[in-house]
Order: structure tokens, then sequence, then C-alpha cells
């Protein structure tokens, strides 16, 4: 609430109680005068319980004179309980306003907080009337009220039953506060979502099908709750098998490593992947992780799944089969060694990189080189990691970025023939960026060890490729000049860096 919001209300509540309790003050002034006025020109003295005697004391006056004088005596009685009500009820209002919005006011739940300040608020109200009413009106019992009031109250109550249920069940789940809006809710036999609202009658929840699920309280009340708390990091468990030939460890290592780069995948606390069983096929995993927002574990462990599949296409890990089904795969065969050479040569041909390699160089170069595929958004390559391999897009398109302050920065964009990489692969130079795939990407993965042989036998290829390499070390400082990291040092050289990093003379 706004500070002058506050100022009002405080104002408003001040004034107003000076004013009902300077009132109430000054009536019992105007009652002495008024009873004085009818002692002395009447001779009629009313007693406390409102018994109108003449000034014998003995006769009492007509009954047109008792009642008029009677009603004097009432109204004044009236609203003394007027005013006292009054009174109770903005000290009341006052104060629920300034423990449920000052002092509780990082209660997420606005719903629990109405209704505990509108329960005790009818309590306080109800005692306060007895009280004040018995105060005026001493001789008149309140008992016979209630008591003749029972048979109703039970007939009410009976017709009320769901309804009063609904109310002290929401009290219970209230005064507990097993789960806050925006938590996300799993009911045995009822369904799962997110919390959007909980009254004095039910609860009601958005599921993921975006349905609305309203329950009542009373049900609420006998159901197994499961809650993930909106601001706790809750873990979710993806399963996946490998087969058995499958390194373990490297298994592990591998997938641990993709399901970090996977969005809304926490990066407070590690992922776990664990064998979880020995199965008929093969190896059974489970992959523990932590998301940021919980409502969205659904995309999520999808993300994983998908990110899995592509880890395990490139590095050559197999998905079981059950190995009493015979699995049979029909479609084009898969391109011979030969074709693979023949295509892979005719792609690096096109890259200016490799201009200076002759026919017999690039198929050497090609059986040397790895087919590898990302999935869109998938990191390809970290900046500041250590790397002695380029890559080459064969097919889709990356992005490299750069951070600026802290957000990522994107400086180029790559498609098909293009490279990067090369300085790493060259000179063993760390990543000077961050490159990512913006849609499912092959590219071709060349390392230091199918580079070397070829420097050896021809030396001076080593000198036009340095050549190629300074020219877009030339143009990349004059496109990004605030990224000097990314060049060597001038004095260094381009060529007595990859005579050293290949360990040649």
């Amino acid at each position: 609430m706004p500070a002058s919001e506050f100022q009002k209300k405080a104002l408003f509540f001040f004034v107003f109680s000076g004013i009902v309790t300077l009132i109430l003050i000054l009536l019992p002034f105007a009652e002495s005068l008024l009873l004085s006025y009818l002692n002395i020109h009447f001779g009629i003295t009313i007693t406390p319980d409102g018994k109108v005697i003449g000034a014998s004391g003995v006769s009492e006056p007509g009954m047109m004179t008792e009642t008029a004088f009677s009603l004097f005596i009432n109204i004044f009685h009236i609203i003394k309980i007027f005013l006292w009500m009054a009174l109770v009820i903005v000290i009341v209002r006052f104060v629920s306003y300034l423990l449920f919005t000052k002092v509780f006011r990082n209660i997420r739940q606005s719903e629990v907080g109405s209704l505990v300040s509108t329960v005790f608020s009818i309590i306080i109200y109800i005692v306060s009337f007895f009280i004040i009413f018995q105060s005026q009106y001493p001789g008149i019992q309140l008992t016979p009220l209630f008591t003749g009031s029972t048979i109703l109250g039970i007939v009410v109550g009976l017709a009320m039953q769901d309804t009063l249920g609904n109310l002290f069940a929401g009290m219970a789940l209230q005064a507990d506060q097993p789960f806050q809006v925006g938590d996300v809710v799993v009911i045995s036999n009822r369904g799962s979502g997110v919390v959007e609202s909980v009254s004095w009658r039910g609860v009601r929840i958005r599921t993921f099908q975006n349905k609305l699920l309203v329950l009542s309280n009373a049900v609420m009340g006998k159901e197994t709750i499961e809650v993930a708390p909106r601001d706790n990091l809750n873990a979710r468990i993806v399963h996946f098998s490998t087969l058995y030939s499958n390194s373990p460890a490297r298994t592990i290592n591998l997938v641990r490593e993709a399901v970090r780069q996977v969005e809304n995948v926490s990066p407070k606390i590690r992922p776990v992947v664990r064998i979880r069983d020995f199965a008929e096929s093969g190896l059974d995993w489970e992959i523990k992780y932590w998301v940021d927002d919980y409502t969205k574990y659904n995309d999520t462990d999808a993300q994983i799944r998908q990110r899995i599949w592509y880890l395990f296409n490139r590095e050559g890990i197999q998905f079981p089969f059950p190995t009493r089904t015979i699995y049979h795969e029909s479609g084009v065969d898969a391109p011979t060694d030969v074709e693979y050479v023949n295509t892979t040569s005719e792609q690096l041909h096109t890259v200016p990189i490799f201009a200076p390699l002759s026919n017999d160089e690039l198929e050497r170069l090609a059986k040397a080189s790895t087919l590898r595929v990302f999935a869109p958004g998938e990191l390809i390559v970290r900046r500041g990691r250590e790397g002695h391999s380029m890559f080459v897009i064969t097919r889709g398109s990356v992005k490299v970025q750069i951070p600026d302050r802290g957000i990522p920065k994107t400086i180029n964009k790559l498609s098909s023939n293009e490279f990067f990489g090369e300085m790493s692969l060259l000179t063993g130079q760390p990543r000077s960026a961050n490159v990512i795939a913006e849609e499912e990407t092959e590219v071709l993965q060349i390392k230091k060890t199918a580079l070397k042989p070829l420097f050896e036998e021809n030396p001076g290829l080593m000198k036009s490729i340095c050549e190629i390499v300074e020219e877009r070390q030339h143009l990349l400082t004059s496109t990004v000049p605030d990224e000097r990291d990314i060049t060597l040092e001038p004095e260094k050289g381009v060529l007595t860096s990859i005579k050293k990093f290949f360990g040649l003379d």
C-alpha cells in the first residue's frame, strides 16, 4: 500500500474515534440534564432500569406519559449502543489493516489474510455487541434468546452442512498453509496444476492443459497433496537407457554437461546422472536435476530428452532395443566410406582456409574428419575453453556470441560452407566466443591430429594457411575492436604460434 493511503486511513481513524468518544462522554451529561428537567418540571423520576414513577414515589403517571418518557431514555441507550459498536468496528478494521498490510505484508495469499480477518472480526463484533447491549439494558436476560434459537440453529446448521464444512476445512488449510498461490500441486486421483486462488469455499487450480480444476476445501482436506513450492528448487527425474557396451563414466560426463546447458535447469545444483538398474536390454539411467520454474517442467523434460538424442547421435552412444525383438530397418543404405570421403572433400574444397590443399591432401583430411549434429540452441563451442579442433558447417546455421556487460551479444552468423574455431586448431588459443546452433546444424570437426601430418609433409602449406588466417584475423579485429583477446599478440605472429603449437621447426 502507498504511504499516502495509510496516512488517510490513520487520519480517518483518529478523527472518527475522537468524535465518537467525545459524543459518548457528552451523552451522560445530556441524559442527566434531561432527567433533571423532567424531575423539576413534571415531578417524574426514572429509575436506572427505565421505570417511570411520580413525584410522590408511589403513584405512577399515565400510560401515554410513561411511554413517551421511556422512549426518550431508550433513544439515549440505542444511540450509545450504536456509537459503541461504530467505535468497535472502526478499531477492528484499522487494527486488521495494520496487521495484514503492514506487519504481515509478506504473506503471499491475500485470500488467507482476508478470510482469517473476516472470521475474527465477526467474532469480535458479536461478543462486543452482547457486552454493550448488556451494559445498557442490564435487566434484560439474553439467555432465553439463545435457548429459543437452538432449534433454529440446528436446522440452519444441517442446511448449511457443506458450506460450513468448506469454511472450517478452509480455515484449517489456511492455518497450516500447505501451499501458496503459484505453487504446483498434485492431488491424488484429481489432477495437477498451478494454484490460482484459495478462498473460504475452495481452491482453483489451473491444470497444464489450461483447464480450471475447482475443488472444495472439504475435499482438499481429505486428499493427499504433493506440493512443489514456487520459490523452491524442485527436483525432476528423467529416464533413459544405453547399451551395456557403452562406457558408464563417459555417459555420465557427456549427459551431465548436456543437461546443464538446457534452459530452466538450475545452475545452483549440479545435475546427477546415475545408473538406475541393470535391465534386460541395457543399462537404465536416471537424471536428477533441479528446475528454476517448476511450472515449465514438462517442456524442460522434453528438452532434456531431445538433447540426449542429439548427444548420443554425435557420440556414437546407442539406445538399446529389446533383445527378443527382431529389429529391421528398411530404407536407403548408408553411404560408403568412398562416397563419404568424396562428398567431404568437395565440401572442404569450398572452405577458403583449405584452398592451398591438393586433392590428395583434402581426401586425407576428409578421412580424419568427424561428422557431428547439434540441436537447435545447443552450445557447440564455449568461450574460454581449450580446443584443438575447428568446425566446418555442412548444414544449418550458427550464431557467434560474446558477453557484453553480462549479456550475450551476437557478433556474427555463419551458415553452410563457413567455418569457425580455426585459431584454436592452429595455435591452441582458448575459444574466443560462444558458438550456438540456431537450427539443427551438421558440422565437420577437424582436429589437430588430422592436420599435423599435412604440415610435416608440406611445410609450405603452413605458410599459405597462415596468410589466410592473418587476413581473417585482421577482418575480425576491425569488426569487433573491443575483443582484442581473440587475436594473437602482434609480436608473436600467427606462423610462429602455429609452429610452436604443432611442434614443428
